[in-house]
């Protein structure tokens, strides 16, 4: 692949509007770039602070072609764009990531298999498609399991944990008999993350492995550096450097493995993408996710990723608001915290509405006084 060098100056668009877009938005626009963000959203957090907000729907040719003729090159904050709209972008200016390498991570059907092709474990796993498939597996499956909507599923929408094959077929029905995967509940031992940037050479920059603990599907806390040993970390880093080759894809990327307690590493997810365990590098990185993805898309080196301190980051649903606005006062004294807050308008349970950054010496010290400033709020 060759490589096409863009410089500050020029235009970068990108394919929605959320937290992430506007990240990509407020680094692009240090470094000198102008923004255009298409989203269908007249409020979104990204097209808020963008030079330019084309206000249509993802897949408007009109507004596609616009956003093509005023960027010099195009990426997206998520995978639940069509890939069709990065393939006809694709025709018209530079794309990173491509539509090929979008379309293997759109369906986790796919992904799997994908995942497997290149020689990675995943947890054990049935494709649900009629009910049919439910009474052929329910002798032989092992429970407990989780039933995911195949498509379109997020921070644990579209999900539900099932006991046995009755509750299956309860899942299957509410979430509409659209196409789903069962995949086999394992024992867990923890939950780790890893995010890298690839160039359009093939080159690889890899952050720290991240340790996340979920609450209801959705992140709520990602400590760096992880407990997990070395060799595993290590092990999680080439497995996922593999995945990104395997997609030749270009611009940051994340996975997330599970870490069984006999110490299998299982690929979970692939987000083509910055991701939510990798917001602790806009504090304790000298190079962010979201600058590497600016870096990625106009073909400049990556930046470096070291970690320069221990940190904690956890994520401020809207459940945190209540009736009123959290205490920022009390996480603000803090001189080792840095906030994020997306500027998204309304608060609601489960909405990403902000995160916070803890830095410190350690991350046992990170971890309670991020515990403590998060009861507070």
């Amino acid at each position: 692949m060759t490589n096409k060098t863009i410089l500050p100056g020029a235009t970068l668009g990108m394919l929605g509007g959320g937290q992430l877009g506007r990240m990509f938005t407020t680094a692009a626009q240090t470094m000198g770039y102008k923004v255009v963000v298409l989203e269908p959203d007249p409020n979104s957090p990204a097209g808020i602070i963008a030079d330019h907000h084309i206000c249509a729907k993802y897949n408007d040719e009109t507004a596609l072609a616009q956003l093509a003729d005023l960027c010099d090159a195009v990426t997206t904050e998520f995978e639940n764009i069509p890939a069709s709209v990065l393939s006809y972008l694709e025709a018209k200016t530079v794309v990173h990531p491509s539509s090929k390498a979008l379309s293997s991570t759109q369906n986790r059907l796919v992904e799997k298999a994908f995942i497997e092709s290149l020689g990675i474990s995943v947890a054990p796993y049935a494709p649900i498609r009629t009910m049919a498939d439910i009474d052929a597996l329910a002798e032989c499956f092992t429970f407990p399991a989780i039933i995911k909507a195949a498509s379109f599923g997020y921070d644990g929408k579209g999900q539900a944990v099932c006991h046995h094959a009755d509750d299956v077929r309860a899942a299957f029905t509410a979430l509409k008999e659209v196409e789903c995967v069962l995949e086999q509940r394992i024992n867990l031992d923890r939950e780790i993350s890893t995010v890298l940037a690839r160039s359009q050479m093939g080159d690889i920059s890899n952050f720290p492995v991240a340790e996340n603990i979920h609450i209801n599907g959705i992140l709520h806390s990602t400590t760096v550096p992880s407990s997990v040993p070395t060799e595993q970390a290590q092990s999680a880093i080439e497995m996922a450097d593999k995945i990104a080759e395997g997609l030749n894809y270009v611009g940051t990327m994340a996975v997330e493995f599970f870490i069984s307690t006999e110490g299998d590493i299982l690929a979970n997810e692939i987000a083509p993408r910055p991701h939510n365990s990798g917001h602790f590098t806009l504090d304790a990185c000298p190079t962010s996710q979201f600058e590497q993805q600016v870096r990625m898309l106009c073909g400049l080196p990556a930046g470096d990723a070291i970690l320069t301190t221990p940190v904690v980051m956890i994520n401020l649903l809207g459940d945190v608001w209540g009736d009123s606005a959290p205490n920022w006062g009390e996480l603000l004294k803090e001189d080792n915290i840095k906030l994020h807050l997306y500027g998204k308008k309304e608060a609601r349970p489960g909405r990403k509405m902000g995160h916070f950054n803890v830095l410190a010496a350690s991350t046992e010290t990170a971890t309670k006084l991020a515990n403590n400033v998060f009861e507070s709020l």
